[in-house]
């Protein structure tokens, strides 16, 4: 599957708004809510004692995928269009890979 079947599939399980912003608001959250299920997930192996289980992150990644692309599609952005964006960005931010140099003198 690659990223604009993944964004399309998405649609099946996206709840209906009539409202653009309220939209906006809940897939914000929601973005928002699963990066935090990592942090406290990884929080808990690191500090906790909680055993690694690649499996439970990998699953809140796909949980964060579903309300970026679903972000995406609010916008009117493909996916494959988000990630190129992105990687031109990192070439211009960091055009010989990363260096600390280039992160701290960013180019926005």
């Amino acid at each position: 599957m690659n990223f604009n079947e993944y964004q399309q599939a998405t649609n099946r399980t996206s709840p209906a708004f009539d409202d653009e912003i309220g939209c906006m608001v809940n897939f914000s959250m929601g973005l928002s809510g699963e990066s935090g299920e990592i942090t406290d997930y990884v929080k808990k192996v690191v500090f906790q004692g909680h055993p690694l289980k690649k499996e439970k992150i990998a699953e809140e990644l796909g949980d964060l995928l579903w309300y970026v692309a679903r972000m995406a599609s609010l916008l009117g952005y493909d996916l494959s269009e988000i990630a190129e964006m992105n990687i031109e960005k990192l070439k211009k931010r960091y055009p010989n890979g990363f260096k600390t140099s280039d992160s701290i003198n960013r180019v926005v």
